[in-house]
């Protein structure tokens, strides 16, 4: 296992102190979290499920809906065709919400954080609209996910939203205001929790968790995602780590509060391919 980076995690705790826009557990959103996760495998079509209610028992919509960061990410989520290999196209609507989501968050305690750290490390453009365009492509630009296909994909879809893969595979869908929202359609079908080693059972105000769900008829045998946070706050940490690194792929091991996180990120040439974080000390690590 990788050493923790120290400078990454002072500056993902300044980030998590400073994300006024967070969700807090037990007061703007429940979770419910049932049973422990039984074995399995990716592309299983049929697994134990050892929760028959949704992992989100209640959430303040209100407050989604007044705060912007949330309220523009949301009006992203449907902009998407989940199938790989499905060309995706980008109407000049999606532009628009694209941008606004970009204005929205930059206008955040949060990214203004992040992006001052890219400036010192010269990797960010230092004018707000360069900047701005430097997200956007590496976020919003569509790429193809297999040789040969053609754009189907992009980062936002990948890690926000979710992805298929010829109906088997779940791609992604690391966002937990997705997740909820697909489970309030019944799309999604929680089956369970990962345990930790150090901890047999996660708390219901965890705000990272190790998941095992079923979507579009797959499942994902687990799962790490962040409970609450804001848009801007995943967006930060995974655009900071991206940027610092060139690898294919790029795994920092970072403590945030209590949580000692490895921070994934894989690139697809100039644009992120996937991130997500993994909860250190879950028995599949």
């Amino acid at each position: 296992r990788k050493a923790l980076n120290h400078e990454l995690s002072k500056l993902f705790n300044e980030m998590w102190d400073m994300d006024v826009n967070r969700l807090m557990p037990g007061k703007d959103y429940t979770i419910d979290l049932q049973g422990k996760a039984g074995a399995a495998q990716q592309g299983d079509s049929a697994v134990q499920d050892s929760a028959a209610r949704h992992l989100f028992h209640n959430v303040n919509e209100e407050r989604l809906k007044s705060i912007k960061t949330f309220a523009t990410f949301i009006s992203l989520l449907d902009n998407y065709e989940a199938s790989t290999g499905v060309a995706e196209v980008v109407t000049p609507e999606e532009i628009v919400e694209n941008n606004c989501f970009l204005d929205a968050i930059l206008a955040t305690e949060v990214m203004k954080l992040a992006h001052e750290y890219l400036l010192k490390k010269n990797l960010a453009k230092p004018n707000l609209a360069d900047f701005k365009y430097q997200l956007y492509d590496i976020w919003f630009q569509l790429y193809a996910r297999k040789e040969g296909d053609r754009p189907d994909s992009c980062g936002f879809e990948h890690v926000f939203v979710g992805e298929t893969r010829r109906g088997k595979q779940i791609l992604g869908l690391h966002n937990w205001v997705q997740f909820y929202l697909q489970e309030k359609r019944n799309q999604i079908d929680y089956k369970g929790y990962v345990a930790r080693k150090n901890k047999t059972r996660p708390d219901k105000d965890d705000q990272v968790l190790s998941i095992q769900f079923s979507w579009k008829g797959s499942v994902k045998p687990i799962g790490s995602t962040f409970i609450g946070v804001s848009p801007e706050f995943e967006f930060a940490l995974y655009t900071v780590i991206f940027l610092l690194a060139e690898e294919r792929v790029t795994r920092e091991t970072v403590k945030i509060e209590e949580y000692e996180l490895q921070m994934v990120v894989c690139r697809h040439g100039h644009h992120i391919g996937t991130a997500y974080p993994v909860l250190l000390g879950t028995s599949s690590e």
